[in-house]
């Protein structure tokens, strides 16, 4: 499944928008209409005049239907994000008025293009011609507050992040400033894409880096607070929901430096829910801001040296070595000084690949290969 790009939403017209573009588009129409007898040119200019701004209007309405992502066909993260950013009854309501706006106005016009077909009063065609018009006027007008919901719901739609859920994604959760954004943009190729939330100042870090063809995404979810469920907050309950409905693997950044403001038994506690809330999925736990913690000099520089010297033939799982804090066991790491890094990439993708169903490299089945003879 695709990732939803929501920035691509296009601006939704307002009903005053919408009936002006019909109606001009309309009296274009009739002016290309020529009969030397006037019942019949009259008939059709009037005909021609309710069809092109019905269609003008209509599909207008039905491109904005067909370009929104339909609920049915996202994933569970995606539908999680528009539930807490907009919420799916508003979302499913306002769409399902522009559809039922443009079966009503084809109703209208047809009613009114079937009077004039059947009479040879070119005032009564007339007549009918406005009669229409102010129909469809006020249909529209009903139409009004889905389509300013709509637009409104564009721009905070357009904030939201594009994660595609067909290739890996590691979510990485903790505390506020434990040091989750300086990890995505160490591990990231080139600059993570920032994306301001919703509903608050936070802001989303989505990273990617690649491997063997292979695009690895990297999100990270704002700070979660150490506080019971019911009492969080919309941005806390999204970042719940990235954790339920996305995610290869979760990486829970610590920080026991006492640089981030909350304390190492909150944090702990956090790490416990976050279990309890994941249990089908694997949790690595990493303690950054490492270098404010006093390590064993020998011991670090025994570490960065095979840390340098790791390449991906010797990205297996067994000859992968980390520093780890003695007394919780914990990877230990540095975006600042720049050590465990390359040992946790090798790590997610020697996990990540666990659980692919495919092999990027591989060639589909009946594949010619000339070497294969």
């Amino acid at each position: 499944m695709t990732a939803v790009n929501w920035k691509k939403l296009a601006t939704v017209p307002f009903s005053d928008e919408l009936l002006d573009k019909g109606f001009t588009k309309a009296r274009k129409a009739a002016e290309n209409v020529y009969d030397p007898n006037k019942t019949f040119r009259v008939r059709k200019q009037m005909i021609r005049m309710i069809q092109s701004a019905v269609d003008t209007i209509s599909e207008q309405l039905l491109n904005h239907v067909r370009n929104w992502p339909s609920l049915e066909n996202l994933d569970l993260f995606d539908l999680a994000l528009i539930e807490a950013a907009v919420g799916f009854d508003e979302y499913k309501h306002n769409l399902s008025m522009l559809q039922w706006c443009s079966k009503q106005i084809r109703s209208v016009a047809k009613q009114n293009i079937d009077k004039i077909t059947k009479t040879a009063n070119v005032e009564f065609m007339h007549k009918t011609r406005r009669e229409a018009y102010g129909r469809i006027s006020s249909i529209i007008n009903q139409t009004s507050k889905s389509l300013e919901w709509l637009n409104s719901a564009r721009e905070t739609l357009k904030k939201l992040p594009s994660i595609d859920a067909s290739n890996p994604c590691i979510v990485v959760a903790g505390a506020p400033n434990v040091g989750k954004s300086a990890l995505i943009s160490a591990l990231s190729t080139g600059n993570p894409e920032v994306a301001s939330y919703p509903f608050t100042t936070k802001q989303l870090h989505l990273g990617h880096f690649e491997h063997r063809r292979l695009k690895y995404q990297i999100v990270d979810t704002p700070g979660l607070l150490d506080r019971p469920m019911q009492e969080r907050n919309q941005i806390e309950m999204q970042a719940i929901a990235a954790l339920e409905h996305t995610g290869s693997i979760v990486l829970f950044v610590m920080d026991l430096s006492g640089e981030c403001g909350t304390s190492i038994d909150e944090q702990n506690n956090l790490l416990s829910e976050v279990k309890e809330l994941l249990k089908q999925k694997e949790i690595v736990v990493l303690e950054t801001k490492a270098d404010l913690i006093n390590i064993d000099e020998k011991e670090l520089i025994e570490f960065k040296s095979l840390e340098t010297n790791l390449e991906y033939k010797d990205y297996e799982i067994n000859k992968i070595k980390f520093l780890r804090n003695k007394s919780t066991n914990n990877i230990m790491i540095s975006t600042k000084e720049n050590f465990g890094l390359k040992s946790i990439k090798y790590l997610l993708i020697n996990k990540i690949k666990k659980t692919q169903d495919n092999n990027p490299l591989e060639l589909p089945k009946g594949w010619y290969r000339s070497d294969a003879e």
